[in-house]
């Protein structure tokens, strides 16, 4: 017979911050659970966990742009060179970060009101957005109950939900491309299937959803002129995919917690072929 798993009440906090949140260890996020899984292992996540990187400048025009659409995140410093290579700016940027603040260049403050503005009137994401029409970043913590373990996630967004309506999660996302194409490839190597899952199961567990089954809604953004917006819900099939990614990762995390083991890839020699396409490119070079 299985053991019962103890089930922690679920919990909504508002007005945690973003540092708050991210340090908490008494439970995984969905990014957490993403890198438990190939190409990551539990080692390199524990590691990551303990170990937090510097801030990143790829990350810093999707912070940006998420403040400006949602009015939650940090703060920017708009910082009056065209580029980094001067020392004075290099050192206007390094005082933002030590500050909390996202530094952006003159040239990418007006890209990001461009974005901001792009979305506003967009006739779907604009409603979507309203200020007063929402919550942005509400904090979740559930627990999963065929693990045991502790969950959390931070909508974007959560439309305030009509009587008898459906609640609707929103994650805005900037990106390279936004045509379905490139969308269907970005879901699946950044796992964006598995967060609509999780996030999802997290909305279930505290019973935002009421009596209909809740959407988990993408709002993509290219990073290009004319900052192009499409909306995107995923299909059944890849929803039951990332739901079983999450299930997969679950009680990988459960073991490690349970056994104190964050084992990397593997103990053995792994017997290594060469890629599939690998022989035919071969011939077509040396042909």
């Amino acid at each position: 017979m299985t053991a019962a798993v103890e089930v922690e009440a679920p919990q909504i906090i508002d007005g945690l911050s973003a540092d708050d949140y991210h340090a908490d260890r008494t439970s995984i996020s969905s990014t957490g659970l993403r890198a438990l899984l190939a190409p990551g292992c539990p080692a390199q996540f524990k590691y990551d966990r303990d170990n937090p990187q510097a801030p990143k400048r790829e990350f810093d025009l999707g912070h940006a742009a998420h403040k400006l659409v949602l009015g939650e995140g940090p703060d920017f410093e708009i910082i009056d060179f065209p580029d980094y290579k001067k020392v004075a700016a290099q050192r206007l940027r390094d005082e933002a970060y030590e500050a909390g603040l996202v530094p952006l260049l003159t040239k990418e403050h007006d890209m990001v009101q461009a974005m901001a503005a792009a979305v506003r009137q967009h006739p779907v994401a604009g409603p979507l957005f309203t200020p007063d029409g929402g919550v942005a970043e509400q904090s979740l913590f559930w627990t999963d109950p065929r693990t045991g373990v502790r969950c959390r996630c931070r909508p974007d967004w959560m439309p305030h939900r009509q009587e008898n309506g459906r609640l609707v999660v929103v994650d805005y996302k900037t990106a390279k491309a936004v045509d379905p194409a490139a969308l269907a490839k970005a879901v699946y190597d950044h796992g964006y299937h598995a967060q609509a899952a999780f996030y999802l199961d997290g909305v279930k567990a505290l019973g935002l959803h009421g009596d209909q089954e809740p959407a988990f809604v993408f709002v993509f953004q290219s990073k290009t002129a004319p900052y192009l917006v499409h909306l995107v819900e995923l299909d059944f099939p890849a929803l039951a995919l990332g739901a079983a990614r999450n299930e997969r990762a679950l009680r990988i995390y459960a073991e490690c917690a349970r056994t104190g083991v964050w084992h990397g890839f593997n103990d053995r020699i792994t017997y290594l072929p060469l890629p599939p396409w690998a022989e035919k490119k071969d011939h077509e070079e040396y042909a």
